[in-house]
């Protein structure tokens, strides 16, 4: 590896720093704190906790943003919709955490993303005199943040040329024009996730996948390695269960009633050019839209759905042919040709772990949509603090409010959370950024570090060519995964560090290739 090629101080995870750590945390040492759950709740507790100058072991069934955080629709709200239903505390805390994120602790992931709200003649003046009052108190929301007007444009009116020549897909009889408004896009939200992970690492966290929680108590967790099955004992000071919809499988009392939210995968081609994303109005809702979100890989998504789950908490959820036809149909209510089931290339489905305060487990009293998106933390009778509820675009917040309730049941001595000016793996300032020898989409996706994903490419041609052609993704992102970002397999690669496995016919033909990378990628210390 060039001199070039090095990944940010101590934040290399790896298979063999995964077999070492794990090792030392179940040697009896006791430990700070211990977080269950590796998705942007928990890998961001790891980091607040770290970030407090706490020692920290946090672990996973599976791998990083396996669950949830890995489904979203990829965007970093300002709370808009929580503004229409009352819930302004929860609007605000929003906006501030998406300012956050764009201008001090991820500005090389979430940038400022367009969305153009088609005005055709579904649309009444009545709900677009609605829907512009508040984009307008969505910007509100934003000047209440603080978040810079460079940041996040304002909303403004767009004429019907002006609405077809961002979005030329759109049907044009009856279009009357557009409303164009702006909110936060990550470039991905697993990510997130793993830059989350990385930078607890470099703090000297101990980030452990595929180690299962067996059995959680206020005083640590019975715990097995998933790779080999071995069994063992994590012991610390404090236990943060941040599982998701889990959550009440390890803590007793804890009531999760998971929402089901579905998206599309479209190629570019079904859909044509576009600028800016849609917020495509479902029928016979005033809050709800359909979201359609143009990627960089020639790929778009279209979601989302908001529907209760019933029976058991799956791994990867199901997603059912009556979700599909819902978004196909909202869809094709704007589109001048609408697209067909058959250019469906791929679809997934997240589910949100709502906290149920109805009394009754994952009760049908009312319709998931309408559930708070506030976060809970709750602390069980013998301890243990639990994380849930909320949504992506909060977990800085989720995670500060469950070290802080650690910190205070067990007596641990740390200070305040740091987190709200602490700059992820690969942050810099725009200017700086924008000043690396990379290409735009590699610093999109790797920030500072992506001159030295780009330097493993230029050692080896074979690096440089894509997995799968036509996708993006090429060898060098892929060694750079299993040497840097504790990648251990191959769904690893595919599901979460990449995003090609959500497209299947993708996923299969890029398979050979990977494992080939992977049997000639050097294994680090």
């Amino acid at each position: 590896m060039s001199q070039t090629a090095v990944p940010a101080a101590g934040a290399s995870l790896s298979a063999a720093r995964r077999a070492r750590e794990l090792t030392e945390a179940t040697d009896g040492r006791v430990v700070d704190v211990l977080v269950v759950g590796l998705g942007a709740t928990g890998a961001g507790a790891a980091l607040d906790a770290a970030a407090r100058g706490l020692d920290v072991v946090a672990v996973d069934a599976h791998d990083l943003a396996f669950g949830t955080s890995r489904w979203s629709s990829k965007l970093i709200h300002g709370g808009l919709r929580y503004l229409a239903s009352a819930q302004f505390d929860v609007a605000h805390e929003s906006a501030v955490e998406r300012g956050v994120l764009m201008e001090r602790t991820a500005p090389h992931l979430v940038r400022a993303q367009p969305f153009v709200l088609p005005l055709t003649g579904l649309v009444s003046r009545g709900q677009a005199a609605l829907a512009w009052a508040g984009f307008r108190a969505g910007d509100a929301l934003r000047l209440s943040a603080r978040t810079a007007r460079a940041t996040l444009p304002a909303p403004r009116r767009l004429s019907p040329v002006e609405t077809r020549h961002l979005a030329p897909a759109l049907r044009s009889g009856g279009l009357r024009g557009g409303l164009l408004s702006w909110d936060g896009r990550l470039t991905d939200d697993a990510r997130l996730v793993t830059a989350l992970a990385r930078t607890a690492a470099a703090r000297a966290a101990r980030v452990l996948t595929r180690v299962r929680a067996l059995e959680l108590t206020a005083s640590g967790a019975r715990v097995r390695d998933e790779l080999t099955g071995e069994e063992g004992e994590i012991r610390a000071r404090a236990v943060i269960n941040a599982s998701g919809v889990w959550a009440g499988d390890l803590v007793d009392g804890i009531r999760i009633r998971p929402s089901r939210g579905t998206h599309l995968v479209l190629r570019s081609e079904h859909i044509g050019p576009l600028s800016a994303g849609l917020h495509i109005p479902i029928p016979g809702e005033t809050n709800r839209f359909v979201l359609v979100l143009p990627q960089d890989d020639g790929r778009v998504y279209v979601g989302l759905t908001d529907e209760p789950l019933d029976g058991p908490v799956p791994d990867v959820p199901d997603v059912p042919e009556t979700d599909i036809g819902f978004l196909l149909d909202v869809l094709g209510s704007v589109l001048d040709v609408p697209v067909r089931r058959t250019d469906v290339v791929g679809a997934f489905a997240g589910l949100r772990p709502l906290l149920d305060m109805s009394g009754t487990a994952r009760s049908g009293a009312a319709r998931t949509a309408d559930i708070s998106r506030r976060h809970a933390v709750l602390t069980s009778p013998d301890g243990v603090v639990s994380v849930v509820g909320g949504k992506l675009t909060t977990y800085r917040r989720m995670a500060e409010d469950a070290v802080n309730a650690a910190v205070g049941a067990r007596g641990l001595a740390a200070g305040p959370s740091p987190t709200a000016a602490l700059p992820l793996v690969g942050a810099a300032a725009p200017r700086t950024l924008a000043a690396l020898r990379a290409p735009r989409r590699l610093i999109q996706r790797y920030g500072t570090e992506a001159p030295a994903v780009h330097a493993l490419a230029g050692q080896d041609p074979r690096l440089a060519e894509p997995v799968v052609p036509g996708h993006p993704v090429t060898g060098a992102e892929v060694l750079w995964a299993l040497r840097h970002e504790g990648a251990l397999d191959e769904a690893d690669l595919l599901d979460r560090r990449t995003r090609v496995g959500l497209v299947p016919a993708d996923r299969a033909e890029a398979l050979e290739a990977v494992r080939g990378l992977m049997g000639e990628a050097a294994p680090l210390a």
